[in-house]
């Protein structure tokens, strides 16, 4: 992890001058859960090193209070206070509308350390800014799944991945949420060496350093354990490798040689809801993400999602998600925490 990197510093007898400095960039509604999950990590090594190894600043563009995507308020240095500073490390830390972030004061700031050899990061969208700024060209990259599609559509120049976290060159991105603490144990380890890495992994009760290659969903594996049969996982599978050239129900059953009956039976029991209406509601997620996270024509999502008509796509995604998706592209830019329902339901559902 990190062989191009240079990370050897603070010899065992030395404290302060050399410790290696981190410079998290946060932008309104950031997601806090991810970068505290960053930043845990060094603290913990500082704290069993007894040394200050690590050393972080947090800034945002207009310093002060900066509020996270779940209400919590932090306090933060000015960029402009720090942009003349030099850090081993630069990582931005984004949710909701990270176009709003994207100001050309903070590309051109990214290009700099760049430049001077930091190495710089994003984690859960913050992807979006540094491809904003050029730092991804060519490279590969990855984000939260919900925002992999529109990345996708956006930045055509970045090999987008679906791991959870990816290293390339003095470039990491990062899905976010607990996947955040996997990378910065990267860094302690490239740092550092593995026995510290592996005494903040245990202090933090993080129980498994995921390796460079994980899948965001890999297979077979489920947080409560397999709680469907392989039939069912199965046809997801296949229902999600097909959401614009979409297959029928009876094409899908013909591919596992089961019986439309025995699928229902088996979707209605463990999903909760017909096939066709699983396979309708994932083409719908795929598209919410592409309203309201880029500004494709909403005839081009039609199609993208599976949609034959225009028409058809904004009465199924009324039904679905309780407004129309031109009126969805305004309000569903609105930080999460301010939204009258999350993303997955209608208001109805709620009540």
């Amino acid at each position: 992890m990190f062989p191009d990197a240079n990370l050897t510093f603070l010899d065992k007898s030395g404290e302060g001058k050399n410790s290696m400095k981190v410079l998290i960039i946060v932008t309104p509604n950031f997601n806090l859960g991810a970068t505290m999950a960053f930043l845990d990590p060094f603290r913990a090594a500082n704290y069993l090193e007894g040394l200050t190894r690590f050393r972080w600043v947090l800034a945002s563009p207009a310093g002060g209070s900066c509020l996270a995507s779940n209400g919590i308020t932090v306090q933060t240095e000015r960029l402009d206070a720090v942009q003349e500073d030099v850090f081993e490390i630069v990582v931005v830390s984004a949710s909701w509308t990270p176009e709003t972030a994207s100001t050309p004061h903070l590309l051109a700031l990214l290009r700099k350390w760049a430049r001077i050899g930091s190495i710089v990061g994003g984690l859960d969208t913050g992807a979006f800014i540094l491809a904003d700024a050029g730092l991804l060209d060519d490279r590969r990259a990855t984000v939260h799944y919900e925002h992999i599609d529109s990345l996708k559509e956006l930045h055509p120049e970045v090999e987008v991945s679906e791991d959870i976290f990816v290293h390339d060159g003095k470039r990491f991105t990062c899905s976010g949420g607990i996947a955040s603490a996997d990378i910065a144990l990267h860094l302690i380890r490239a740092s550092a060496g593995d026995a510290l890495a592996n005494a903040a992994a245990r202090y933090i009760f993080h129980p498994t350093l995921r390796p460079a290659g994980t899948s965001q969903n890999p297979a077979g594996a489920e947080p409560l354990g397999r709680t469907a049969p392989k039939v069912v996982r199965h046809i997801i599978s296949i229902m999600e490798q097909h959401l614009e050239q979409t297959l029928s129900i009876p094409e899908l059953c013909g591919k596992i040689d089961i019986s439309q009956r025995q699928l229902d039976r088996l979707f209605n029991r463990y999903v909760g809801k017909t096939p066709a209406l699983y396979y309708r509601d994932i083409r719908l997620d795929r598209a919410r993400g592409l309203v309201t996270q880029t500004d494709m024509l909403m005839s081009e999502i039609a199609i993208a999602s599976g949609f034959s008509t225009q028409v058809h796509f904004s009465r199924a995604y009324r039904d679905r998600f309780g407004l129309s998706p031109r009126s969805d592209r305004v309000e569903g830019r609105i930080p999460f925490e301010f939204r009258a329902w999350p993303m997955h339901r209608k208001a109805q559902d709620l009540t």
